[in-house]
């Protein structure tokens, strides 16, 4: 079995069945899988979910706090502007096109470590990256860990469900993570550390990092604005967590074709290009699929890409050494053969 079909722990009710079919779980084996993958009690190498899930309800208590006593037009604003756009962008600049895809590379660790904790610390980079490999390897087929076909629980659910590393990974098998985790800069565990805590982080480097960032991020909100500008700040990043785990299903249209022509080029999948994505996160996913290293994916004069806008800046600065932009390539093997066709069948007519 190759290595992209394994790396992921399966869940109990399976990729797909005996015909090769996107096994489709209802709502109950669904929620009995993520509970499950939470019990630490059942095995310690639940960890790293239940951690992950652990600050959504720590953040979700902040934006309680926030809503019952600091809510006011001007702090939903700028609670809005953090929240949509801020930790949009950090995402795909952080955990997309750096971490998973290599898009770009930094002049030095320093840079880096700043980059990654631009923003306030809530996805784990290990679950992020390893999946969304798998994710692009096989995109809208058995084994994408958040197959927009699965349905809308299928893939909220998917980073405990569907996203962690698999537990039982042999000693290559497991080098081949560490490999494409080690640019990231997170210290990795060794192959018997692996086998004892199930991932690649460590739990006490994990917590450590998560601690150092959240007490960085609230003295510092706290120094501008108060407790006031904590909270919502805070808050702000609780509902992007949440928020963040609907984006691919809505970004691979909900599993139904809904590609456009002369909007949506890549055919190999169902990915889709969306305004609201674009303009706030540089998420234009149907490019990205098309070019998954490329540091931009807003190619089109229109498409607005804020982490593309990062990322060249830091280029300019000196930050960032080297990155891949595809916009020419494009252009030439889409968007103009396109226009060109268009053209001929207009004259046609």
């Amino acid at each position: 079995m190759p290595f992209i079909d394994h790396v992921l722990q399966q869940p109990s009710y399976g990729w797909k069945d005996e015909n090769g079919n996107l096994v489709r779980p209802g709502a109950k084996p669904l929620l009995s899988e993520f509970f499950g993958r939470l019990n630490v009690f059942r095995s310690r190498k639940n960890w790293l979910p239940l951690l992950s899930w652990i600050k959504v309800l720590f953040l979700s208590a902040f934006f309680i706090i926030y809503v019952s006593n600091y809510l006011s037009w001007k702090t939903a604003l700028v609670a809005f502007i953090y929240g949509m756009i801020i930790m949009g962008t950090h995402g795909t600049i952080w955990h997309h096109r750096y971490c998973t895809h290599g898009a770009y590379t930094f002049r030095n660790n320093f840079w880096r470590f700043i980059t990654q904790n631009l923003t306030i610390n809530v996805i784990p980079e290990e679950i992020y990256a390893i999946s969304h490999h798998v994710h692009h390897a096989r995109s809208d087929q058995p084994g994408d860990p958040y197959n927009a076909q699965g349905g809308f629980l299928y893939c909220f659910l998917a980073d405990v469900n569907h996203q962690p590393i698999a537990k039982n990974l042999c000693r290559n098998d497991y080098h081949r993570v560490c490999s494409l985790m080690r640019h990231t800069g997170i210290s990795g565990n060794s192959y018997e550390r692996y086998q004892y805590w199930g991932s690649y982080a460590h739990p006490a480097n994990a917590l450590l990092s998560w601690a150092l960032n959240w007490s960085f991020w609230y003295l510092a909100f706290y120094l501008i604005g108060g407790h006031a500008l904590a909270c919502c700040l805070f808050g702000a990043a609780g509902v992007w967590a949440v928020g963040v785990r609907t984006f691919n299903y809505e970004g691979h249209g909900k599993g139904q074709p809904k590609q456009r022509e002369g909007i949506d080029h890549n055919h190999k999948d169902r990915s889709i290009n969306q305004l609201w994505p674009g303009l706030v996160a540089g998420e234009w996913h149907n490019n990205h699929h098309l070019y998954p290293k490329s540091a931009r994916s807003g190619f089109k004069p229109h498409q607005i890409d804020l982490a593309w806008y990062y990322i060249k800046l830091m280029s300019m600065l000196g930050v960032v050494r080297h990155y891949k932009d595809y916009k020419k390539q494009f252009y030439k093997d889409h968007y103009l053969p396109y226009q060109t066709d268009k053209r001929t069948l207009k004259y046609q007519k």
